[in-house]
């Protein structure tokens, strides 16, 4: 590719992920993009138009290939954010407590010089085993489930909730590499 990736995303986990696989890239955070979550949206879109959204913000403001993500998590059909209060943390972990629920990131690459744009998304399950009241109060006492899909990472303390994981952990983190790579490889051969 030409041109150096953006990250749009003030997330510090992508970024660890992007250096991690070798790809250059510079991060410019994204203006306030709203994310309108509701019951009856379907995940997958929502993920794809967040990201679509988050790439579209940055590449207006200069010529640059933008790569934008966001991750939501869902449990059967509702969707959670990112949690508003301890308390939203401590009912979204009950939610998750015991059951599998899916994450999906979706992902945008766009070369606003070169006018192109692709979107995909990339889907994982996690597993959560039973938690306990005080295991919740004790994981959002520790204010690592705030700024976090789900109310929860993965690498962090969380990590002992898990109890089992269909699909890449990388994306459960944030960004999935290898769906990224693809992408990256399909813009360098679009004409």
């Amino acid at each position: 590719m030409t041109s150096r990736i953006v990250l749009a995303s003030a997330s510090p986990r992508r970024a660890y992920l992007l250096q991690k696989a070798g790809i250059v890239f510079d991060v410019v955070r994204p203006g306030d993009v709203e994310q309108d979550v509701c019951r009856s949206a379907d995940p997958r879109e929502l993920a794809e138009s967040m990201a679509r959204a988050k790439a579209r913000n940055v590449a207006a403001r200069s010529d640059c290939v933008c790569l934008g993500c966001d991750t939501v998590v869902a449990v059967d059909t509702t969707i959670l954010g990112k949690p508003t209060s301890p308390d939203d943390a401590r009912r979204m972990l009950g939610l998750l407590s015991g059951r599998w629920h899916r994450v999906i990131t979706g992902v945008c690459l766009l070369d606003r010089e070169r006018h192109k744009e692709l979107v995909d998304h990339e889907e994982s399950e996690v597993q959560f085993a039973s938690l306990e009241g005080e295991e919740i109060d004790a994981y959002v006492a520790s204010d690592e489930p705030f700024g976090k899909a789900g109310a929860y990472g993965i690498q962090g303390g969380a990590s002992s909730f898990v109890t089992g994981l269909r699909g890449p952990l990388d994306n459960v983190i944030g960004l999935p590499v290898r769906l990224v790579r693809k992408m990256i490889s399909e813009m360098e051969n679009l004409n």
